[in-house]
Order: structure tokens, then C-alpha cells, then sequence
């Protein structure tokens, strides 16, 4: 008998060992003062993510989790020296997740970058601090002080920008307007030409030049400065739009660090600043940033990584260096990189995070990622924009095979940024479908708020079935660049939605300060329920397009004029219904009607009520509303006071909406853009009354 059982629990001992069972959750700890060789629970924790990734990469190897698994970071800051990598080694599955996140309430800081040490005084408004590490190579273009940025020494100081007076362009190969290699020479207007005597010679090889083109910028290093004819030259490929009507601004030499909050780093390691008020040696910490990104997540076309989320986590300051050569940052910053790549990705989730103060762009849902999401999260100060999705090159492969999907950014602060890539977008979908931008707070960036969209005009084009819906996106383009616009549009839109978004204080350099823009060959997109006002060019422009829908929006208050158009093409290029038009000083509609051989543009205007405070008869494109409607437009449209509480101050709730439902309007409750949660959220999300200040400051310089 006892030889039978023993002979038992040798087989089922066996079979346990042939056939492994899944092991319960397994969790591994990180603090500051942790050790890589430890056990990594909680009494013996880990000192890095790459050593808690190992762990588990092995633990995956050998066996099936069947619960989450998960990395609990103490409090405190953790340095990087090099970006951390996820590959297919890396995924969980959905019964079990990995989870990086807080081990308490307080969140850790992963950070790329290093204090120095104190500055000391050369004299009361010049600091100076010896960096060590410049001995072994390091350099920067970013200073963090006390958790805010500050700007390299530059001439004009920030915010302002030198126009170019004379500008001769080489063409070395290639032709057109954006050439292959060209060499260019600027003579500054007669005012500006005293930096070019202020560039001592042994800084002529560090000193640069950033070009704004239209919706571009470029900079460059100067290669040579004629100080006999007061002209430098610039060389490099593709520098599109440099015209004379070019802005510019030049940075990095020692005579340019004149304005508090300016830095300039010398060739022999030392750093000077000049402080800003209240700020003192002893209350002052700055930090430089030693690499450009925090994570790259890369699995392959057919083992993508999956399942990975990191929650309540910040992720700070990492910079950005510029190529020997310069850079060409062309529409929206589209091939500069992200501080988090994604690349083959499913399933992954960035949850109660912050990203800040950065060089690069905050996120890039880049090559086929899907069913991923940012949610909660604070994206600020950034030197590019917020969120990327999709590729930014034509996808090669047939229309039916899925492109980046299925990306949710759901109630995310993304603000402060293109401050070093400054043609840089908010939130972009290039190619890309089925994604949700949804309650998003978008703010204070110097040119798009949210795109969609990368194919020009009628080609096939991925970017179908996008939902733009519930977003502020406020105060854009600080009067920087041109065509822009809160919500900017491209291509084949078929299911794509823009609506109950609010945009406002949208204000470009020369053309193009658009509420919602539909650019070229936007096709099929339904844009409803917006509230758009203070905006300069118009609250709707449509370059050219086919067959959108414009209906039941409030155009208001907007510089030139509520609607704006500009190609004439003989199909249907978009219906504008139900739509609330209330002005001012600005005019109803604008530029084309009438294009070649008389042709008039092809649009269906009708139900909608039109209102302009100071001009109780305004004109369409120069005609009466009598004889407007006689060219087959608005039959069933009113003019009349849309009765707004008090439009001035921006509160268009209706005192009394009989005139709006006389064209079929339906209220929307606009309140509801934007982020949505506890107090202290969406008090995060206000912009500070300083700032609001400075932009109102730009509008008035803008509209004189």
C-alpha cells in the first residue's frame, strides 16, 4: 500500500514538473537608495527600471504569470544617463499586465538630468557656474532653474525678431522653392547690424540662427560674417519659405546674455546667468539635461509589445542638441522624435503621468501602435508638442492594412510648448484612424493646437474615422508663425468628427489665425457643436475641400472676418447650416466667391442667423443679405441679435434663444470642454493671469 502511494506522488510530483502552473502576482520595489543586486522586494528594493525590467523579462521567460505584475517606485528622483528600452521581450498579456507606478502617493521622478552646483557672484546680475562634466563632452541648449526654463542668450531678447533686409539664395542643387542645397545670404536691416560686431571671432562657429518661415523654422549655424559689407550666410537642404519677409533671431554668444533669465555656456565649461528678480545664489538650483529621452518602447510587426502601463510616475527634464549642421524643423516639427517612442506597440497605457520640461516632443504613437491610451496626464513645458500619432510618411502598404489605431488621449493638460521646435502641434494624428482626442486642456504653443490628417490633397488618406471632441485648445501662436489653426485638417476625413471642442485666442504672424481649418483637400468631415471666437483671421476657413459639414457652431468675435474660404472648385465643398455668426468689428465672410470665367463657389449655406453689433445691414462679399440670398444662399436664414448674456466678456449662454431656434439650433453646453475630474485638475489647467497678460500684449502689436 505505501509502495502504491509513494508510486502516486511520484507521478503527480512528475506531471507538476512537466506541466508548470501559473505563479500569483509578483511585484519588485525601486528607491533611490536601492540596489541592483538585492531580492527587490520591498525591505531589499531595486535601485533602477532597467534592472526591475530584466527581472521580469526573465521571470517572463520561464513562466505564466497569471496576475499583474507589478513595479513599485518609491519616492524620490532617479536619474537616467541613457534612454530605458521595452522590446517584445518585455510584453505582458492582458491577464497579466506589467504596471510601473508609485509605491505611496507621492510620485517618483525619473529625470535626465544633473544639478550643478551653486553660482557664484561675479557681480550682482551675473552669476557663473564651473559644469565639470563639459570636460568630458557634455553640452547643452536647455537650463531648468528651480523647475522652470530658461532661454539661451539670444538677440532681440525672447519674444521678439529681427526681419530680414536683404536675402540672396544660391542654389547648389536642386530647384524651386525647396531646394535640394542652397546658400543664402542675409544682410540685416541698417538697425539690426550691431550683434554682427558684438560675435567675437572664436564664437563665429557656435553662434546661431533661427529662421521663421511661414509655418516653419529653421536654424542654422552662421559660417561666415562679412563684417565689411555687414551680411553672414547660412547654408543647408530644404530651407523652405526663406524669403525676406522671413523673421529671425540669432543665439549662443557672450554679448547676446543682456535680459534676466538669459544663460550662455562658454567653450571652457563655465556658465553664466543672469538672475530674475528674487532670485538668489542661495535659493537658486538649476539642472542641465545629460539625454534626450526617457523611454523607447519597439516590439516588430509581428511580436509587438503589449500590455504595459505606467501610472502616477514624472518624467523630467531631458534636453535637446542641435546637429552640427542645424536643423530644418518643416510642418508641425513632424520628423523631430519624442521624449517616450512607441513603435509596434498594443496596449500600452501612460496613466496620472507628467512629462515636462523637455527638448523633444512629450509622446509618439509612431509606427503601427493600437488600442493604446494617455490618460490623466500633465504634458507641459515642452520644446516640442504634446502627443503623436501615426507616421509622418505615407504608409507603403495597401489601403485595408491598419496604420497606428485605436489611440485614446482622454483628459490631459497639454500646454507650454514649441519652445524649441516652435512650428510644433499640440496633438497630431498623421496617418492614423480611429483614434479619441477627447477633454483635452491645449494650450499655449506657437502654432496648431490639435491636427489631423497628412495627406495633401484628394489621395487616398489613412487618417479616417478620428474623433476630435470636448477639447479647450486656447491661445495659440503668440503671433510666431503663420497658417495655422486650433483644429487644422488635411485629406480624406471620411467619419472624422471635430465637435463640442471650444477654441479661442488663436493668433498668427502674417495669414492664417483659423478657429477650425479645413486645409488642403479635407474631404468629408463633420465639424458641429464648436464654439469658436477671438481668433484673427476667421472662425471657419476652408482652403479647399469636398463635401464637409459645418453645422450648429457659434462663430464669435473674430478679427477679420467669421468666414473665410479661398479656392473655388466645381464640386460641393462644404455645408454650413445652423450656425450662429455673432461679430463686431469683423466682417461675415471673406475672399473667394467669384473665381475664374465668374465661376461661383460651390457651397450650401442655410439656417443659419447671422449678427453684426455695429452694422445692423452687413454685407456678403459686397452684396445685401437680400441680394445674397437671391445667388441661392441662407433662403431660410435670419439676421437678428443671437441674445448672448454677455459676448463681450465671452459668456454666450443665451438670455433668450427664440431667434436661435429659428434656424433649427440646437444649444450645446460648451462648459464641457475641456478636462474634467477634481478642483485642483482642472484648476491645473487655467494658465497663469501673467501669461494671459503677454498674449493679449502680442494681440494688440498683432491687430494695431
Amino acid at each position: 500500500m505505501h509502495r502504491i502511494i509513494t508510486l502516486r506522488l511520484i507521478i503527480i510530483i512528475g506531471l507538476f514538473n512537466l506541466y508548470s502552473f501559473p505563479v500569483e502576482a509578483q511585484t519588485f520595489y525601486i528607491a533611490p537608495l536601492g540596489d541592483d543586486n538585492a531580492s527587490g522586494n520591498r525591505e531589499k528594493p531595486l535601485a533602477t527600471i532597467k534592472e526591475a525590467r530584466n527581472r521580469i523579462r526573465t521571470l517572463r521567460s520561464k513562466q505564466e504569470l497569471l496576475d499583474t505584475v507589478y513595479v513599485k517606485i518609491f519616492p524620490g528622483t532617479y536619474f537616467l544617463n541613457e534612454v530605458v528600452t521595452f522590446n517584445e521581450e518585455d510584453s505582458g498579456t492582458s491577464q497579466s499586465p506589467t504596471v510601473y507606478t508609485s509605491a505611496t502617493n507621492e510620485r517618483p521622478v525619473i529625470s535626465g538630468g544633473i544639478g550643478t552646483g551653486r553660482f557664484e557672484m561675479e557681480r550682482p546680475d551675473l552669476w557663473k557656474v564651473f559644469i565639470p562634466e563639459t570636460r568630458f563632452g557634455l553640452s547643452f541648449e536647455q537650463l531648468y532653474i528651480n523647475g522652470e526654463r530658461r532661454f539661451r542668450a539670444q538677440t532681440p531678447n525672447k519674444g521678439d525678431f529681427f526681419q530680414i533686409g536683404e536675402m540672396d539664395k544660391t542654389i547648389l542643387d536642386g530647384s524651386g522653392e525647396r531646394t535640394k542645397f542652397s546658400v543664402h545670404k542675409v544682410v540685416p536691416q541698417k538697425q539690426d547690424m550691431d550683434f554682427l560686431s558684438d560675435i567675437e571671432k572664436e564664437e563665429e562657429d557656435r553662434v546661431q540662427v533661427t529662421f521663421y518661415h511661414k509655418w516653419e523654422t529653421v536654424s542654422k549655424p552662421i559660417e561666415y560674417i562679412n563684417q565689411m559689407d555687414k551680411s553672414f550666410y547660412v547654408s543647408g537642404k530644404k530651407m523652405y519659405h526663406a524669403t525676406e519677409d522671413s523673421y529671425y533671431y540669432i543665439s549662443n554668444y557672450r554679448k547676446a546674455l543682456d535680459a534676466p533669465g538669459e544663460w550662455f555656456l562658454q567653450q571652457d565649461g563655465w556658465l553664466y546667468y543672469k538672475p530674475k528678480q528674487g532670485e538668489t545664489t542661495e535659493n537658486v538650483n538649476a539642472t542641465i539635461p545629460v539625454t534626450e529621452q526617457f523611454l523607447i518602447i519597439k516590439g516588430t510587426e509581428l511580436n509587438p509589445v503589449q500590455h504595459i502601463r505606467f501610472e502616477n510616475i514624472r518624467f523630467e527634464t531631458v534636453g535637446f542638441r542641435t546637429p552640427v549642421n542645424g536643423y530644418e524643423s518643416n510642418q508641425a516639427a513632424a520628423q523631430i522624435d519624442a521624449t517616450i517612442m512607441l513603435d509596434h506597440v498594443e496596449n500600452i497605457e501612460f496613466f496620472n503621468c507628467d512629462i515636462a520640461h523637455t527638448g523633444l516632443h512629450a509622446i509618439w504613437f509612431r509606427e503601427n501602435c493600437s488600442s493604446s491610451k494617455v490618460e490623466n496626464c500633465h504634458l507641459y513645458d515642452l520644446g516640442g508638442g504634446g502627443v503623436k500619432i501615426g507616421t509622418a510618411w505615407s504608409p507603403k502598404v495597401p489601403k485595408d492594412k491598419p496604420v497606428t489605431n485605436h489611440i485614446v488621449l482622454n483628459n490631459n493638460i497639454i500646454q507650454h510648448g514649441g519652445y524649441v521646435f516652435p512650428s510644433a502641434v499640440g496633438v497630431i494624428i498623421f496617418n492614423a484612424s480611429d483614434n479619441k482626442v477627447t477633454h483635452n486642456d491645449i494650450a499655449n504653443f506657437r502654432y496648431t493646437g490639435v491636427s489631423s490628417g497628412w495627406v495633401w490633397g484628394y489621395a487616398y488618406s489613412p487618417a479616417q474615422r478620428n474623433k476630435i471632441e470636448f477639447n479647450h485648445i486656447h491661445h495659440l501662436g503668440w503671433g510666431e508663425l503663420s497658417d495655422m489653426g486650433g483644429v487644422y485638417t488635411l485629406g480624406d476625413s471620411k467619419g472624422t468628427t471635430v465637435s463640442n471642442n471650444v477654441i479661442h485666442h488663436v493668433y498668427s504672424s502674417g495669414y492664417g489665425g483659423w478657429g477650425l481649418y479645413n486645409d488642403e483637400g479635407t474631404t468629408d468631415i463633420v465639424m458641429e457643436n464648436n464654439l469658436v471666437y477671438a481668433c484673427k483671421d476667421a472662425g471657419y476657413h476652408q482652403h479647399y475641400g469636398k463635401n464637409n459639414i459645418i453645422r450648429n457652431n457659434i462663430f464669435a468675435l473674430i478679427e477679420k472676418s467669421a468666414i473665410q474660404v479661398s479656392r473655388v472648385e466645381e464640386h460641393l465643398s462644404y455645408t454650413f447650416t445652423n450656425n450662429i455668426i455673432y461679430q463686431d468689428k469683423g466682417e461675415i465672410i471673406s475672399d473667394v466667391w467669384g473665381g475664374e470665367n465668374g465661376m461661383k463657389i460651390n457651397v450650401n449655406y442655410d439656417y443659419n442667423l447671422y449678427w453684426k453689433a455695429k452694422d445692423p445691414s452687413p454685407e456678403f462679399y459686397g452684396l445685401s443679405f437680400a441680394e445674397w440670398k437671391k445667388s441661392d444662399k441662407d433662403k431660410n436664414s435670419i439676421i437678428a441679435n443671437p441674445q448672448f448674456v454677455n459676448p463681450v466678456n465671452y459668456d454666450f449662454r443665451f438670455r433668450n434663444n427664440s431667434n436661435a431656434r429659428k434656424i433649427k439650433f440646437k444649444p450645446f453646453d460648451y462648459t464641457k470642454a475641456g478636462v474634467y475630474g477634481s478642483d485642483s485638475w482642472k484648476q491645473k489647467a487655467q494658465i497663469p493671469a501673467e501669461l494671459e497678460l503677454k498674449f493679449n500684449e502680442v494681440i494688440k502689436k498683432i491687430v494695431k
